[in-house]
């Protein structure tokens, strides 16, 4: 398949990937939105203004096609996109019902695609340089044929498929990590009974998504009651992550790194802190590096304005504790 997806980029380039089409600006409806829809922008600021990226060694994503997107999507799932009642439930933004489809395609649909893409693009990069992070990504709660949660296109489930379509040789098992604080029922659904595809979710089993069917093709279970916080949240994630390690062995582990685990956040009901959440990061980019299992992070959920913060801080972190390396900016 020809795609345009996977691009080369140059040596002085961070295997960080973002563009500002990420951001969804739509006539204001996004502010009904819980989810910050500037968050992606405000991440790249942050990590700019440290020093540690630039516009000139950042990596831009192209958009995700439809025939990209038919890799995983079926096409009945597609053309229900292009009403805007549908788009409208999968966004929880009644409103959008009333807005012309062709302005919906423009102002929220497209977005995604771009943020898609950068998901597949860090597949790539990651087998290359070992590490890469879209700004961006970790729809978890979509699959081929169904969206919902606010996840309209199935990343996850493209971003592994296009590994193992271009990458048959190197890479034959993948491990997927899902922090988020919601489980990750859609790609959940997508790779039931796949050996090759080991899953690791950790969640606060009180909240949406409720999909009991899904839990079933889960390899690794780690429930969380609300308000769950560091000391048992990180204790649990750092043993299930070293067991799990040591019953499969991935060539590419996917870090669904979402930060609605925040004390405070209404949507993930857990209270787990800001250095927490570093620390978190922190344990799994070592786990993977320590092993040179390849790691690609999606930012995926967390609804709090000040989040954004906190995942560059983390990056940052990242990068001053050796995990992640890349060319150095000069003034």
């Amino acid at each position: 398949m020809n795609t345009k997806l996977y691009i080369d980029i140059a040596p002085e380039q961070w295997p960080i990937i973002y563009r500002p089409e990420y951001n969804v600006r739509f006539l204001g409806l996004e502010k009904l939105h819980p989810f910050d829809a500037g968050k992606w922008g405000n991440i790249y600021k942050y990590l700019s203004s440290c020093g540690l990226i630039s516009d000139e060694t950042l990596s831009v994503p192209n958009e995700a096609t439809n025939e990209d997107l038919l890799t995983v999507h079926t096409k009945k799932y597609l053309k229900s996109l292009k009403c805007s009642f549908n788009v409208a439930l999968i966004a929880e933004v009644l409103p959008l019902c009333l807005v012309p489809n062709c302005l919906v395609q423009r102002g929220y649909l497209r977005p995604m695609r771009f943020q898609t893409g950068g998901s597949v693009l860090a597949g790539k990069l990651a087998l290359e340089r070992g590490w890469a992070i879209n700004i961006g990504g970790g729809f978890h709660h979509c699959c081929g044929s169904k969206g919902g949660g606010f996840c309209v296109y199935a990343d996850i489930t493209l971003l592994i498929h296009f590994v193992f379509n271009h990458h048959p040789r190197s890479v034959q098992n993948v491990m997927i990590v899902d922090l988020d604080a919601h489980q990750g029922n859609g790609y959940q659904r997508d790779f039931k009974d796949n050996p090759n595809v080991y899953i690791i979710d950790v969640y606060n089993k009180g909240i949406y998504p409720f999909d009991k069917r899904a839990k079933e093709y889960i390899t690794r279970k780690v429930e969380l009651t609300h308000f769950t916080e560091d000391e048992e949240y990180l204790s649990k994630v750092a043993k299930n992550i070293t067991e799990a390690l040591a019953e499969f062995c991935p060539q590419l582990m996917v870090y669904n790194a979402g930060t609605d685990i925040l004390k405070g956040d209404a949507l993930g009901c857990l209270s787990v802190s800001p250095q927490g959440i570093i620390e978190r990061d922190e344990l799994v980019f070592r786990e993977a590096r320590s092993r040179n299992i390849p790691i690609v992070m999606l930012t995926s959920g967390g609804y709090l304005k000040k989040t954004a913060k906190i995942i560059a801080t983390s990056i940052k972190n990242l990068h001053d504790s050796g995990l992640i390396t890349g060319p150095q900016l000069r003034y």
